[in-house]
C-alpha cells in the first residue's frame, strides 16, 4: 500500500518567517506542500493580527495549495506548564477557540482544522471544536474527522514545539520516517520554526521527506474531510 507524508511548521513569526520561507522553497522544489500552524498569539507579546506581512505570507501559501491548521489562541500564557488545552474544561475551550476563530477570519487565514499545540487536547476542548464550526483534529496518534466520527492513524514525529531536538531524536526521525514510508504508512513530519535555524533539525526533515518520497510517499497536507481510507472508530 502507498504511504502519505505530511510536514508541518509551527511557530510562525515576523521573526521566524524568513526561516519558513526558505524551508517551503525546499519543499517546492521537491512538489510537497506543507500545513502551515497559526496561532494568533505566541511568545514575546507576539500578535498575528498585527504582522501583516505574515499574514500575505500566509494567504499566498496557501493560495498555493499549503493547509492553513489552528495552533491554539494564546500559547504564551500557558508556556512553562501544560499545553494551553491540555485540561481545558468545554466553556474556557469554547472562549478561546471562538477568539481564535476570530481572529483567522479578520485575518483572512479562517481555517476548520485544529491541531492543539504540543498536541493535547482535553475531552472538552475535543467535545467543543464541532459546535464552533472545526471540523477536523490533528492529535499525536491520528487525525480525527469530527463530523464523520471517523480517523486516520499516524503517529507524529516531530522537533521543537514540545519535541526535543537532540541530534539522537533527528536520527530517530530519518529512520522512523523511512520505515513508516517503506510499510505504506501515513508518516506525520513537524518542525518549529526556530528549529528551522538550526542545521541538524533542519536537515533532518529535509532527510526524511526525500527518504519517504524515496519509498513511494504521497506528500499531503491536514485537510478535510478525510479519504477513504479512513475508517476507524474516532
Amino acid at each position: 500500500m502507498t504511504g502519505q507524508v505530511i510536514v508541518s511548521v509551527s511557530g510562525i513569526t515576523d521573526d521566524t518567517r524568513d526561516l519558513v520561507a526558505g524551508f517551503a522553497a525546499e519543499m517546492d522544489r521537491r512538489s510537497v506542500p506543507l500545513s502551515l500552524f497559526v496561532a494568533p498569539r505566541l511568545e514575546e507579546k507576539y500578535r498575528l493580527a498585527a504582522d501583516p506581512g505574515t499574514q500575505e505570507w500566509l494567504r499566498e501559501r496557501r493560495d498555493r495549495g499549503d493547509a492553513i491548521v489552528l495552533h491554539g489562541f494564546d500559547q504564551a500564557a500557558t508556556k512553562g506548564r501544560r499545553a494551553e488545552f491540555a485540561i481545558l474544561p468545554e466553556h474556557e475551550a469554547r472562549l478561546r477557540l471562538l477568539a481564535a476563530d476570530r481572529v483567522l477570519e479578520e485575518t483572512g487565514l479562517r481555517t476548520r482544522l485544529f491541531a492543539p499545540p504540543r498536541w493535547v487536547a482535553s475531552p472538552g476542548a475535543v467535545a467543543v471544536l464541532p459546535t464552533v464550526g472545526f471540523r477536523l483534529i490533528a492529535g499525536l496518534t491520528a487525525i480525527r474527522d469530527l463530523t464523520r466520527g471517523v480517523s486516520i492513524r499516524g503517529h507524529l514525529i516531530g522537533l521543537g514545539d514540545g519535541f526535543r531536538t537532540e541530534p539522537w531524536r533527528c536520527r530517530a526521525m530519518v529512520l522512523n520516517a523511512s520505515r513508516g514510508a517503506r510499510r505504506g504508512r501515513l508518516v506525520r513530519l513537524a518542525v518549529s520554526a526556530k528549529q528551522l535555524g538550526t542545521s541538524g533539525p533542519r536537515q533532518a526533515v529535509l532527510d526524511a521527506v526525500d527518504l519517504t518520497m524515496h519509498h513511494g510517499a504521497e506528500p499531503t497536507v491536514y485537510r478535510w474531510p478525510l479519504p477513504d481510507r479512513a475508517h476507524e472508530a474516532a
